[in-house]
């Protein structure tokens, strides 16, 4: 489904991330790990299309996404969250999930200006999925109050909810248990599973906590100063030697 070969990027002559590989199959959930600055979250950048890169082939069922715009490459069907969460301040809960599902609408601008039963018929459509989202993120709750003025985890929630509002077949994670105290954790992983369940979408992930990705992950990669030292089961990566030197080793959280 994704298909990554030799990606290389630089930043001004700083090598970022070099001779990067990745496969992806349908209903696959890989993990991505690795210390602060080690290029996980360009990686993610790169393959969505916020930045080029220098160098490599980026292929998602067989076409070429390298160069395209970031909207075109989520309507293709890959879509992701942020470590720093980007949710607008002002719209409420069920506003944001809503807006990223406008991007599949089919009544164009005669049913927008002249309320075509096409129209109410799409937009009823969307504000059901909405709901069905905020359900399955545990949020539904919420639906009508100010994001901003929920709590962080819930927060972190409704981005899901906005991210699987579009659509995706493969959905990028970047640090979802990010600010979580424990029971919150172990709750986002139980959801993130269920999601994948239920939707059988592809997952690929970057988390700091270990017990998220050894809990969910099929196969995890390690990066380290933007290179790929180890890739493997859970169990391989947790006892390689070179990822209990550069990245396991240094992590106080398990």
């Amino acid at each position: 489904m994704l298909q990554i070969e030799r990606m290389t990027h630089y930043f001004s002559g700083l090598r970022a991330v070099y001779n990067y590989n990745l496969h992806i199959e349908p209903g696959q959930i890989r993990g991505l790990i690795g210390p602060n600055g080690a290029g996980k979250t360009t990686v993610f950048n790169l393959i969505t299309g916020i930045y080029q890169p220098t160098e490599g082939s980026i292929l998602f069922e067989g076409k070429n996404i390298v160069g395209l715009e970031p909207h075109r490459i989520a309507a293709m069907g890959i879509c992701r969250t942020f470590q720093n969460m980007r949710l607008w301040r002002h719209m409420t809960v069920l506003e944001h999930v809503k807006l990223a599902r406008y991007s599949t609408i089919q009544y164009g601008l005669v049913g927008a200006f002249f309320g075509t039963p096409r129209r109410y018929k799409e937009e009823s459509e969307i504000e059901e999925q909405a709901y069905y989202l905020l359900s399955m993120m545990g949020v539904a709750k919420f639906a009508d109050q100010v994001v901003t003025n929920l709590p962080y985890g819930a927060q972190r929630r409704v981005e899901v909810a906005r991210a699987l509002a579009t659509n995706p077949k493969v959905l990028l994670l970047d640090e979802p248990t990010a600010g979580m105290n424990p029971e919150e954790m172990l709750d986002m992983v139980n959801t993130i599973r269920q999601v994948h369940q239920d939707l059988g979408l592809a997952i690929f992930l970057i988390e700091h906590r270990m017990k998220v990705v050894m809990d969910l992950c099929e196969t995890i990669q390690c990066l380290v100063f933007g290179e790929v030292i180890a890739e493997g089961a859970p169990e391989e990566i947790r006892e390689n030697p070179r990822v209990i030197e550069a990245y396991l080793g240094r992590e106080v959280e398990a």
